[in-house]
């Protein structure tokens, strides 16, 4: 039979007496108002003609439907509206099944929950994953998943957005089979199911749960959620399917998901999604073709260089790893199979696959063993002299069109890059640690850099499955910038009367996992001690500059590595210190400031006007392109809370 078109996205065909509704919405089948209406029409259709027997829905490419189409938030609502489609689809009289060809994500994964048969392929995935944007399910996902997996697993789906595989979709109830063909599947399940009584989510009680059992689930996802509301929310309304009958119970979910889609947390949730996509996009590189990266060389293979190792050998590609000596590169060897082999602990890789990385891996002593590489990576000890000569016996090692990075954290990269006999193949790649955890790369535009090495590097920070945000060239780039401007802030309050825990303790209570003192005292005061150093002879000495951190250092209390730093470790556990406490009194009184108390409110607004007003200044000089950019920087790589959509935007909001 020829195609029918119900609307502009969906389409279908008659198989066999049944109806193959096919969601054409790309590039992730949204549940847009054309697929929604186009989905009502085919339903009409199966209802008006007695020679249907019902229908299956499918998604077209590799999607089955990802989702809402975010784009019509904040847009009033176009009829009809997702939970109208999803309630006609489970209470239809005739058998509707999902065949779940991909994703089946948020609106997409409550539609196949409507239907009365779910057959999965082989490579598919379904997820709630709502609270990512600070909101939840809106369309029954609370109160039809936990009938189908029960309480316990539901909470742990949706209070933490995480999808499962087609293998544990089945084990949880959630999927009925999995199938090389679902759609063949799918489409014998409707024929077998005409005229007999459906099996509809809706009408299937909640099964009974251990308590015990719910409020250890709560725990463990309300740990990870730092003060976001929706994980909570989510909650509620999962047990809320077990007391109350379904209407009741959609009328709940519905009436929450509106509040939350209004909140604040929402909207930043909703930011950072859509900043995530602008990311690494530079204007005019969209028509530049990135060249071909097969080989990647690493000079280093401490913590950094082992962790951006593996990240690539994760990734595919061959990786020759360069140490100085025969015995350092046996070392270099050794921890990256040691992080491949705590991956495969974790779950993430298997034996097989940390096999097959470490059969690409080669470790060396010899830099000819460069040559074959099409983009180096650097992780050497971050001092100028040392990477530029390094980048000089590179130059000749290298072919011509292979790709120069580095890793640096504060040097300026464009010194390096003039060093080179090519500085247009220079770019900077600035890791987060661990390399092979952290999303965020800084991907550094330099001066010389030529467009297909900066398309170049983007597509490759992307291939490691990684976030790049692009910078240009700046003591610190985006986020040490930045860092280094609310550390500043955060001393000055130390001089004025904070104590370094008051301050931790408000960062904390925002959402930060970790207060600044305590960040410094795990990555090491000597770092920063180091570079305050190097400035000191050109320092503005009219400029206000706290001297605490440097006593402690004088003091060998260099963080958690020495047991001592801002706090003290006895254990391993972090305490206060009262030696701390007199070391800044100490400097209070040596300047003749005589200290105030803060409050926690203080504190933050303070730390976040520090960080606006640096992210304003990199906007200005043309650092970053975007204030999402910084935002993203902030999220991914030093802890600001993601539901607080970064600094830029929380000052938005304190300004509206």
């Amino acid at each position: 039979m020829a195609e029918i078109r119900f609307s502009e996205s969906v389409s279908a065909r008659l198989e066999g007496g049944v109806l193959l509704v096919t969601i054409d919405n790309a590039p992730v089948n949204a549940l847009s108002a054309h697929v929604r209406s186009g989905l009502m029409a085919s339903l009409d259709h199966v209802a008006e003609r007695s020679t249907i027997a019902g229908l299956v829905i499918t998604g077209a490419g590799n999607t089955f439907i990802g989702g809402a189409d975010i784009r019509e938030f904040g847009k009033p609502p176009v009829d009809p509206l997702l939970p109208e489609v999803i309630e006609r689809i489970e209470t239809f009289d005739k058998p509707v099944a999902a065949a779940v060809n991909g994703a089946a994500l948020g609106g997409g994964c409550e539609v196949a929950l409507a239907c009365h048969g779910r057959i999965a392929g082989e490579k598919v995935s379904f997820g709630l994953p709502e609270v990512k944007l600070g909101l939840v399910p809106g369309a029954g996902g609370t109160q039809r998943l936990p009938r189908l997996i029960g309480t316990v697993m539901a909470i742990d789906l949706i209070g933490t957005g995480r999808a499962v595989k087609a293998a544990e979709a089945v084990a949880l109830g959630l999927a009925d089979s999995i199938a090389a063909d679902p759609v063949a599947v799918a489409l014998a399940f409707v024929q077998e199911q005409a005229g007999k009584p459906l099996r509809r989510t809706g009408m299937i009680a909640v099964p009974p749960a251990d308590a015990k059992a719910v409020g250890a689930v709560e725990a463990k996802v309300l740990a990870k959620a730092r003060g976001q509301a929706a994980p909570a929310e989510a909650f509620r309304l999962v047990k809320a399917a077990g007391e109350l009958d379904l209407k009741q119970g959609l009328a709940e979910e519905r009436a929450t998901f509106l509040r939350l889609r209004d909140s604040v947390e929402s909207a930043a949730l909703r930011h950072v999604f859509f900043a995530e996509r602008a990311a690494g996009k530079v204007e005019g590189l969209d028509k530049v073709s990135p060249r071909p990266i097969a080989i990647v060389g690493v000079v280093g293979t401490g913590l950094m260089g082992s962790g951006i190792a593996v990240s690539a050998l994760t990734s595919g590609y061959r990786v020759v790893a360069l140490e100085p000596t025969e015995e350092a590169a046996a070392g270099g060897r050794a921890r990256i199979a040691e992080t491949l082999g705590k991956t495969v602990r974790a779950g993430r890789l298997t034996a097989d696959g940390r096999d097959e990385c470490l059969a690409r891996l080669q470790t060396t002593a010899e830099a000819v063993d460069l040559a074959k590489a099409d983009l180096v990576i650097e992780a050497v000890f971050d001092d100028l002299q040392v990477k530029t000569e390094l980048f000089q016996k590179l130059d000749d090692i290298v072919a011509p069109g292979a790709i120069l990075a580095t890793n640096t954290s504060y040097l300026d990269p464009d010194a390096i890059a003039a060093a080179t006999v090519d500085p247009s193949r220079v770019v900077g790649l600035h890791f987060f640690s661990p390399a092979n955890v952290m999303r965020l790369v800084e991907v550094v535009d330099c001066a010389k850099t030529a467009p297909d090495v900066l398309a170049t590097a983007l597509a490759f920070v992307k291939r490691l499955g990684k976030l790049p945000v692009v910078t240009g060239v700046t003591e610190g780039f985006i986020g040490n910038r930045i860092f280094s401007a609310y550390r500043r802030e955060a001393e000055f309050m130390l001089e004025d009367g904070a104590l370094p825990q008051e301050i931790d303790a408000a960062l904390e209570a925002y959402g930060f996992p970790m207060g600044i003192f305590a960040v410094n005292d795990m990555a090491g005061l000597e770092i920063a001690w180091a570079r305050r150093k190097r400035q000191a002879a050109t320092r503005d000495p009219a400029a206000r500059y706290v001297e605490i951190a440097d006593r402690l250092c004088e003091a060998g209390r260099l963080g958690r590595k020495s047991g001592r730093g801002w706090y003290a470790y006895p254990d391993g556990e972090r305490t206060v210190d009262p030696d701390v406490t007199a070391t800044i009194e100490t400097a209070r009184a040596a300047k003749g400031i005589t200290p105030r108390a803060f409050k926690s409110d203080e504190i933050m607004n303070r730390l976040l006007n520090a960080m606006c007003d640096e992210g304003k200044a990199l906007l200005a000089e043309g650092i970053a392109a975007r204030p999402g950019d910084i935002d993203l920087v902030m999220i991914n790589g030093y802890g600001f809370p993601a539901h607080k959509g970064g600094p830029m935007f929380a000052a938005g909001q304190s300004k509206g």
